[in-house]
């Protein structure tokens, strides 16, 4: 009789045991799945950095101050696209999981196209997107999270909630698409003086300085014998919003340094009244055939956008349409020189 309590005690401490880690194992896989597909970040004004890096390895690292943008060097960069991850991160949803006899080929292509993207809140990394490739019908992205606690080795599919699309191209580490386009954005009483200078039309040459609130505009080296000043506050205000294009994704190395070798249709320089001076350097962009351009005449380039040598050496692509204002100053001060 005592052997069988003692045996009927020791049964019992066994399935308690047993039970103990049964209900342990349960509660730790649940709390590990729902982990793992809690991608989203409600609080988004926490987020102060995210790091971005693409299969290729180009990688870029965004800082967030007040609610602006920078990279890691502190320039500006464009901020659309931080607006665009926010909403991302927000409003990331499961769609569903990956079908059984497609995860082991998902997992396999995942291992090597995938973005990932490193997210800090408040100076601490919080989490980690592998954002993979979109499912076939476009309504979803494969998809795997890292956190502190928890790394996933089973992809999911995701979404973003009220929308359909792919959410890869909504991430990249390209560091010319992440550039500010802005060149100048100063009012006129920032500007101490202007000068715009033709190589191909020296007569169009011009420039414009001020002092206080006094002008003075020279045209091809010679001063205007009369002047409508508020022709030359106008002609100012044009440098409120300039901005260019695109950055260059079509020249090399080697074609960038044939074509600043060229000499250059025109050179626009700026000096500021706080001392700063910028210098853009302006050269044609060829085409292969011939066009025509607003007048009807024939060119041999392009009639609409030309390359523009930022101060930092940088060509970036600009539109005559916008930089025309600051160009044509033939139009604002038609007097002709003494």
């Amino acid at each position: 009789m005592k052997n069988k309590n003692i045996g009927l005690v020791i049964g019992l401490i066994i399935i308690g045991v047993l039970g103990f880690f049964a209900t342990n194992l349960v509660r730790n896989r649940g709390k590990s799945d729902t982990e793992l597909l809690e991608f989203s970040i409600k609080d988004t004004t926490s987020i102060d950095k995210i790091k971005i890096t693409e299969p290729s390895g180009l990688n870029v690292e965004l800082l967030g101050k007040d609610g602006v943008w920078t990279d890691s060097e502190g320039d500006c960069i464009i901020q659309e696209p931080i607006h665009i991850m926010m909403e991302t991160f927000k409003n990331i949803q499961f769609k569903g999981y990956v079908p059984e006899q497609s995860r082991k080929n998902i997992i396999k292509l995942m291992t090597s196209m995938h973005t990932k993207v490193e997210i800090f809140q408040n100076g601490k990394w919080s989490k980690t997107w592998y954002v993979g490739f979109s499912t076939q019908d476009h309504y979803g992205t494969y998809m795997l999270l890292e956190t502190p606690d928890e790394k996933s080795d089973l992809p999911v599919i995701m979404k973003v909630k009220g929308l359909n699309g792919i959410i890869d191209p909504r991430f990249f580490a390209d560091k010319r698409k992440w550039k500010c386009t802005k060149i100048f954005g100063l009012s006129s009483d920032e500007i101490a003086q202007v000068d715009v200078r033709f190589y191909d039309l020296p007569e169009r040459s011009f420039s414009v300085s001020k002092n206080k609130a006094h002008y003075l505009v020279k045209q091809n080296g010679k001063r205007l014998s009369s002047l409508d000043t508020s022709m030359a506050i106008q002609y100012l205000s044009n440098y409120r919003k300039i901005h260019f294009e695109v950055a260059n994704f079509e020249l090399n190395k080697k074609q960038e340094d044939s074509l600043k070798r060229t000499r250059p249709f025109g050179k626009l320089m700026v000096k500021e009244v706080s001392g700063k001076a910028t210098t853009l350097k302006m050269y044609r962009m060829p085409v292969t055939d011939k066009t025509m351009n607003d007048f009807g005449d024939s060119v041999s380039y392009n009639p609409d956008r030309f390359w523009c040598e930022l101060p930092s050496g940088e060509l970036v692509k600009c539109q005559y349409f916008v930089f025309n204002p600051l160009l044509m100053g033939h139009i604002y001060f038609a007097k002709k020189p003494e």
